[in-house]
């Protein structure tokens, strides 16, 4: 039977700490565009596409 220490099992390496930080980076850009844009075509493809997934936007 392999064991892991709590040490081990909870860490996330190194190898996944650059890739998880940019996505949330690229996903606070995308909805900060999004959420600020004064485009009318952004907005109405933002809202369009959180109907289509029946997320209540307003």
């Amino acid at each position: 039977m392999v064991t892991k220490s709590a040490a081990t099992a909870g860490s996330v390496s190194t190898s996944k700490i650059i890739p998880l930080s940019m996505t949330a980076l690229m996903g606070l850009f995308i909805v900060g565009f999004v959420g600020f844009s004064h485009l009318e075509v952004v907005h109405n493809a933002a809202h369009d596409t959180r109907h289509s997934l029946a997320f209540p936007c307003h």
